[in-house]
């Protein structure tokens, strides 16, 4: 049995809330079960199943938009102790965006295991695994309180450490290492900030705490703050703990570093935002917080300047812009935090997308190292386009969603006043001009420059780590210095070829094109992100439907 809120068509909505997270975890261990069996059919449940997961997401945010947040108590347990469901404007948005994306790269990795003739590992390892990462990402969305958080990155987690080494080539073993070591990390402190709080206020349902921290002393109050913050700064990848990222992700393939890049790190960036506006309201932690941003934003895109290898470039650039949305969450103003709100959804599409292009580039010229490329215009046209977009689109030129997000966010910081905002304001301004020169230079190197006498004609065995094993003796070959290291996702060497796979492209097209319907959709998407701000500042509606009617009048602003 479950507790539903609301009634009608609301409580019909209500109870659509477990399916995000069911849905990917049973088609997963149904796909375990298969095997390496069927493997159309794997695929149509793989790309049913994340679109099914679409779909719901959109009926949870238009009924949160409609009727208030959703909530669900599963069991009949009182939200003190129970599990408890919750879908308002931001999570309702941040499923709908990333619903969208992992449905994308999905398609994505199904191409490449078609273009790769790499039918086993995708269906026997990569898809179930990632099933139950997007069950993870939606369960964090979802959580009502902070064991349920916990449990929501336990899942993702787990599932990322398998996308990560896909292959068991050296590099990925040595870049997966690390992952691990910080998530294990960041899981532990987690762990002791949740115990704090239940030790602090004797619950850890989020509506709950938001009326309980507030009767705390000031000092009790600041160190659990200052926990859950470091914990979920190093999800986020925010300046000064985010040393681990560019090492990490470059080595893992296309898909597995696309929605790495682009959705796990917003997972913090999420976390955050609740947290801030829902236990921690009135800004106390404000000037630190613009200090970080503007630290992860200059220090992030200077690293990102002085990069020659595409994929660590675009993982420096993830860095720095991690800083404008923790620069709205600093702000803790309406404006602020609906700037962040939608930079969000921006930056989710947008880095995504880039990170498949990044695949597509390694496939067509046979490495990511810019100094070795070039031509790319000529001999691949429209690969050319479906980077220039998302890439203007990041560095914010007018009139694309990059630009609207960031306008929005440095008017917050000139309406908030002060010298650390307007320090801020000129911060954002010149990693926004880093951020195209840094892009730039891709285009200029990659693209327009002629291409390199010694690019890799098509067919070329592209090598998977520093030794090939042979399939016959299994003999370790060393390759020559400079060789380029790409794999498919078993880790198997890949060839170049002169033409993307349809499906690939597709793919990649169509996060091209959700991106710039945040640009056409701007007004619409720009009223939600506003609308999400004040609930976020509010508390009451999210209280209120946690807790019932009359509760959230004790957590009013």
């Amino acid at each position: 049995m479950s507790g539903l809120a609301g009634g009608g068509a609301a409580h019909g909505v209500a109870t659509l809330l477990p399916l995000p997270v069911a849905l990917p975890l049973l088609a997963a261990g149904v796909k375990l079960a298969i095997g390496q069996r069927l493997p159309r059919t794997q695929r149509f449940i793989s790309t049913g199943v994340l679109a099914t997961v679409l779909g719901v997401s959109l009926a949870l945010l238009i009924g949160a938009d409609r009727d208030g947040p959703r909530v669900m108590h599963t069991g009949t347990w009182p939200a003190s102790v129970g599990i408890t469901l919750v879908a308002d404007r931001l999570s309702g948005l941040m499923l709908v965006v990333s619903s969208a994306v992992t449905l994308c790269v999905l398609v994505y990795s199904i191409g490449q295991g078609t273009a790769d003739s790499d039918e086993v590992t995708p269906l026997t390892v990569f898809h179930p695994a990632y099933l139950i990462l997007v069950a993870g990402v939606c369960d964090t969305f979802l959580a009502g309180d902070l064991f349920n958080l916990y449990v929501g990155f336990e899942i993702m987690l787990t599932a990322s450490y398998v996308l990560l080494t896909l292959g068991g080539t050296a590099a990925r073993i040595r870049a997966g290492a690390t992952y691990v070591v910080v998530s294990l990390l960041s899981s532990v402190l987690f762990l002791i900030a949740i115990g704090m709080v239940y030790g602090a206020a004797g619950t850890v349902n989020l509506a709950l705490l938001a009326g309980r921290l507030g009767e705390l002393p000031s000092g009790v109050r600041l160190l659990l703050q200052i926990a859950l913050l470091t914990v979920f700064g190093i999800k986020a990848a925010v300046f000064p703990l985010a040393a681990w990222l560019p090492d990490s992700y470059p080595t893992a393939p296309a898909p597995v570093t696309a929605v790495f890049a682009g959705l796990l790190t917003k997972v913090g960036v999420y976390c955050v935002l609740r947290t801030q506006t829902l236990l921690f309201p009135g800004g106390r932690l404000a000037d630190p917080l613009m200090v970080i941003a503007l630290l992860s934003m200059l220090v992030g895109i200077l690293g990102a300047v002085a990069q020659t290898d595409l994929k660590r470039l675009l993982s420096f650039t993830l860095v720095s812009h991690i800083g404008y949305m923790v620069f709205g969450i600093a702000l803790a103003s309406r404006g602020g935090l609906a700037g962040a709100v939608f930079y969000v959804a921006h930056h989710i599409t947008v880095q995504t997308t880039l990170f498949l292009v990044a695949g597509l580039i390694e496939r067509r010229g046979g490495t990511t190292d810019l100094l070795r490329l070039g031509g790319l215009a000529r001999l691949s046209p429209l690969l050319a386009v479906v980077f220039f977009v998302p890439a203007m689109n990041l560095a914010g030129i007018p009139p694309l969603s990059g630009f609207l997000g960031k306008l929005g966010l440095l008017r917050a910081g000139i309406a908030y006043g002060g010298p650390w905002a307007y320090t801020l304001v000129a911060g954002g301004i010149v990693t926004s001009l880093l951020t195209l020169y840094a892009l730039a230079k891709v285009w200029n190197l990659a693209f327009w420059r002629a291409a390199p006498p010694d690019e890799p004609a098509p067919g070329t065995v592209l090598e998977s780590a520093e030794t090939d094993d042979t399939e016959d003796e299994g003999d370790a070959v060393p390759l020559p210095a400079g060789a380029p290291h790409t794999a498919s996702l078993s880790g198997r060497p890949i060839t170049t070829t002169t033409a993307a796979s349809p499906t690939m492209l597709g793919a990649t097209c169509a996060l091209v094109a959700l991106g710039l319907s945040y640009t056409v959709l701007a007004g619409p998407l720009s009223g939600l992100a506003d609308r999400a701000a004040a609930e976020l500042l509010t508390r009451t509606p999210y209280v209120s439907a946690v807790l019932g009617p009359g509760h959230g009048d004790a957590v009013r602003s």
